[in-house]
């Protein structure tokens, strides 16, 4: 079936208004200010209030629940399921048989009616408790909203409860800090309690809260089926989206999800939410860079400066440091107090070696907010790159200091104590940033990394594993994990690891090559090693590279053809001819070999050929005289 296509009209610009709205009325600011940079996105032309019809209710889905035929997909409209037949065998396909989905054609209108009436009751106790949640004073919300009854109230005083009770973990995790009895991360109790005032909520921002307790309870599929019936009802939430992405742990998680939304491929959320997600994972590929291309065309959001972090982001990750930069000087240009994300940009002129631009960068940003995290990172990075360790762990701290949650800090100052040879110091702050977020690869490489410091291979292994299993294309740290087996001697191993980097490798790239030749030369295994050699002369030359780049090579093959059985002596003085004339190291080599041992090869294979030659007459004939 051909995909619908979509354009971002006055329906769409009606539900972004409606999400700023109720998202601020329910303390959510982040998904908020996401709906409002999003709206504000769109040309004037698209917000002008005659275009943008307003919502008839408060819940109002902006765009319908539509299946994508022949994909599979939950129908959050059918009275009745698919049949099981047609379903696909996965996880979260008992979402489709929850009895929801009959309550979400519509509420009777007494449903509704009563519901109307009781947030008109609750409405001054609601614009009261909203006033103390802007405040944190959160058990004063949940004080005066304990008699209420509407579903707005029920919200705010269950998530008051839950940023209390978040709160009064993390305060006694502090208590902990630097003993043995700190736990990984802050233990909530309360979270069983609090999914109790939620289990049956078919209201869509309880069933989002709903989404989240469960999540924070490693409930995955629990948790993925509440934040997609919550999407049904009310897909412009973003807080939803992001506690959908929590629940995924990689690539493949996403694809199976990617059916069972209740929205068309092409419908922004979507693609937004396939970016965001693979970006937090550290793994987004060409067609994600595409995806943002269409998000920023002109039928989605031309001047979005979140799908353009999006997009600067993927490029970061493709390490395509240069159109990476350029896209947040774009962002700059738009708005240059915009702080999201910024520490990606402080990343890429670290890595660029650009101090003149981090400097100006840190400088700016330092008269914005000394305390917002992200700005301590980029300082960070700025007395990193003048080689000043004591000072950039000093602000990558306080960055932790001021968000434990902020993995780049606790990853960046890792590095740093990398760098200053303190590997226990380093390793502290990488298990940090695996506690903080399983998902992301670098801290466990860093934790490898430190480890083969410290001459710990078996542990180092031990995390370039899990490194590997989160990027299986990543060619560092392939090479890493065989260098680690070839430091304990397990040398097939080693090419078995150099081998798959070769999967994600450039095809023009010859160093994996010559160590792979070098690994199987230690194997006795000649052939093989022959062949890599082989092919870094065939990479050099059709490069146009100086002859000393792959002149060992060369001499190698030839002596491997004339030395060691491999038969193919016309190769062999083609290469020796090559070099014997150049300027190399090797030509006295190459000479000796052409001089001396290639003419005695090139008897001993007439010898056994004229041999071969005489057994095959003798056996032809022998038969016919008999």
């Amino acid at each position: 079936m051909a995909e619908i296509p979509f354009k971002v009209d006055g329906e769409v610009v009606a539900a972004l208004r409606n999400a700023v709205r109720d998202c601020s009325e329910r303390g959510l600011s982040y998904a908020s200010k996401w709906a409002a940079e999003l709206l504000c996105s769109l040309p004037p032309s698209v917000r002008r209030p005659e275009t943008a019809p307003v919502a008839q209710t408060t819940f109002h889905t902006s765009t319908p629940a539509r299946s994508r035929s022949p994909r599979p997909s939950i129908s959050f409209a059918a009275q009745t399921p698919a049949p099981l037949a047609t379903e696909p065998t996965n996880a979260f396909v008992s979402v489709a048989h929850q009895p929801y989905a009959s309550m979400l054609q519509g509420q009777t209108p007494d449903v509704r009616q009563r519901e109307a009436e009781w947030e008109a009751e609750d409405a001054d106790h609601i614009a009261m408790a909203k006033t103390f949640m802007d405040s944190k004073e959160y058990l004063r919300v949940i004080h005066w909203l304990r008699p209420c009854r509407s579903a707005k109230a029920t919200f705010l005083r269950v998530y008051s409860q839950f940023l209390e009770s978040e709160k009064n973990a993390l305060r006694e995790w502090y208590k902990l800090e630097n003993t043995r009895e700190q736990p990984a991360e802050p233990v909530n109790t309360a979270l069983h309690d609090l999914l109790e005032l939620v289990t049956d909520a078919t209201d869509p921002w309880l069933l989002f809260l709903k989404s989240l307790f469960l999540c924070r309870m490693s409930r995955r599929t629990s948790a993925m089926e509440s934040a997609v019936l919550s999407i049904a009802q009310y897909p412009w939430n973003w807080s939803t989206w992001a506690a959908l992405g929590d629940c995924l742990s990689d690539g493949d998680e996403l694809s199976s999800i990617l059916p069972l939304l209740p929205l068309p491929s092409n419908h922004p959320l979507v693609m937004m939410f396939q970016v965001k997600t693979l970006n937090s994972l550290n793994s987004p590929s060409d067609n994600e860079l595409g995806l943002c291309d269409r998000l920023l065309s002109d039928e989605y959001f031309p001047r979005s400066m979140w799908i353009m972090a999006l997009r600067g982001n993927v490029l970061y990750y493709l390490h395509d440091f240069t159109s990476a930069e350029a896209q947040f000087r774009k962002i700059l240009a738009i708005d240059s107090c915009r702080v999201e994300d910024i520490d990606i940009l402080s990343n890429i002129l670290y890595v660029s070696e650009n101090s003149n631009a981090l400097s100006k960068l840190a400088h700016d940003y330092l008269a914005i907010d000394k305390d917002r995290p992200e700005i301590c990172c980029i300082i960070g990075n700025y007395y990193s790159l003048r080689a000043d360790h004591d000072k950039a762990v000093k602000y990558f701290r306080r960055a932790t200091q001021l968000d434990r949650t902020y993995l780049a800090a606790w990853t960046l100052m890792g590095h740093e104590y990398v760098e200053m040879k303190n590997s226990h110091a380093a390793i502290e702050a990488y298990r940090k940033a695996v506690d903080v977020n399983r998902k992301d690869y670098r801290a466990w490489y860093g934790l490898a990394q430190a480890y083969e410091l410290l001459g710990m291979h078996q542990y180092a292994l031990y995390y370039y594993q899990h490194a590997t299993a989160l990027r299986p294309y990543d060619v560092r740290i392939w090479q890493a994990q065989g260098m680690c087996y070839e430091e304990m001697g397990r040398l097939r191993e080693a090419a078995e690891c150099l081998r798959r980097a070769l999967i994600g490798a450039d095809p023009q790239e010859t160093t994996i090559h010559l160590k792979l030749a070098k690994l199987h030369y230690d194997l006795d295994e000649y052939a093989e090693a022959a062949a890599y050699h082989r092919r870094i002369v065939e990479v050099c030359r059709s490069a146009q590279k100086p002859i000393q780049e792959w002149s060992k090579s060369a001499v190698y093959v030839a002596r491997y053809h004339i030395l060691h059985g491999g038969g193919d002596l016309a190769l062999a003085r083609q290469y020796l001819e090559w070099v014997a004339v150049s300027n190399a190291e090797e030509v006295t080599q190459a000479n000796e070999l052409l001089r001396r041992h290639l003419p005695v090869a090139a008897m001993r294979q007439q010898q056994q050929q004229s041999a071969a030659n005489a057994q095959g007459r003798a056996a032809s004939e022998g038969p016919s005289a008999a």
